[in-house]
């Protein structure tokens, strides 16, 4: 009965190893990514933040998990002043309280010379090299861009620019 057990043992090991290494050559299919959005031409907040939301995955990096993302309507909808000074103050009251190496604040509007005037106002508080590692996503018009990167660098960020297109 041994000598029957051995080969036995020997066969049925055999094609334990032979049905991994199967499995090793098969591999999953890589997902196709998505090709990117473009920037919305109406003042659709739908598609604006659907298209913010595209543009910051693709420029969030691997340790970041969940991005702090600032949004404003465009100019003329309904109750926007109220809506840029809330979100004024929501930015001004997280730069105040501190924000942690590593996370990331991303920036983007339909009207991006607006955005670029809350970022500049609420960073003008900010203290040299307070936000050392914190990393800055402004997604905007190429027109806004210098005066957004002046007035976040001093902080110490790691600043970043998209242009929404």
């Amino acid at each position: 009965m041994t000598k029957l057990t051995r080969p036995m043992l020997f066969v049925m090991s055999a094609l334990l190893a032979l049905s991994f290494t199967a499995c090793k050559k098969e591999e999953a299919p890589k997902p196709v990514e998505a090709a990117p959005l473009t920037a919305p031409t109406t003042s659709d907040d739908v598609a604006w933040q659907n298209y913010l939301v595209d543009v910051i995955k693709r420029n969030k990096p691997a340790d970041v998990s969940n991005p702090y993302a600032y949004y404003l309507p465009a100019e003329g909808s309904d109750d926007y002043q109220g809506t840029y000074d809330r979100q004024l103050e929501k930015l001004q009251v997280d730069l105040s309280r501190g924000v942690i190496e590593g996370n990331m604040l991303a920036f983007g509007s339909p009207t991006s010379a607006k955005m670029a005037d809350m970022i500049v106002t609420a960073f003008t508080e900010m203290g040299s090299g307070s936000m050392k590692g914190v990393k800055v996503l402004f997604i905007g018009a190429p027109a806004d861009n210098e005066r957004v990167k002046a007035a976040v660098t001093p902080a110490g960020v790691d600043y970043t620019f998209v242009e929404a297109k």
